[in-house]
């Protein structure tokens, strides 16, 4: 194994466990964020080593991540409509997947998708205001709100939870 191959096995090994969680956090499916982290991992192997130059490997990894989620979302939309428009029947929805006992995992899961992504980020990738900010395209001012109505939400939610 080269030295190339070697550098990029440490820091496949140093980031995947990370930047799994907060895509799994992020889109609510651990066998999707697999998927789709990979992808991102594959993606940064294509154009290793200009990927561990970034200013911010971990949250480009995300991004990618999370773009690929979303396109595959809009795929399965896209097959959605065009099967019911051959079968003339109105679409069926699968059950969602049964939630987890951590009642702090099913407050999350249960925050919208940019709240996820955003708690995601920041708590587990421990990213600032300001790097999230640029992951999602979205100013910092909309991650500190959004921020703060997630962490309202979740104590809600929590403190329902501990009273029920």
């Amino acid at each position: 194994m080269s030295t190339t191959d070697e550098d990029f096995t440490d820091w496949y090994v140093a980031l995947r466990p990370r930047v799994l969680r907060a895509v799994t956090i992020a889109v609510g499916d651990r066998d999707l964020a697999e998927e789709a982290t990979a992808e991102a991992f594959a993606r940064a192997l294509a154009r290793w080593p200009a990927g561990a130059a970034l200013d911010s490997p971990v949250t480009w990894l995300l991004k990618v991540a999370v773009n690929e989620v979303r396109s595959r979302w809009r795929r399965g939309r896209l097959e959605r409509r065009h099967l019911q428009r051959l079968a003339a029947e109105p679409e069926r929805h699968t059950p969602a997947a049964e939630p987890r006992d951590d009642a702090l995992w099913s407050a999350v899961a249960a925050l919208p998708e940019r709240s996820r992504q955003v708690i995601a980020m920041r708590y587990v990738l421990d990213l600032t205001e300001h790097e999230i900010a640029a992951a999602l395209g979205i100013t910092r001012g909309t991650v500190a709100s959004t921020l703060s109505r997630a962490r309202q939400q979740l104590a809600t939610a929590l403190t329902h939870e501990e009273t029920s």
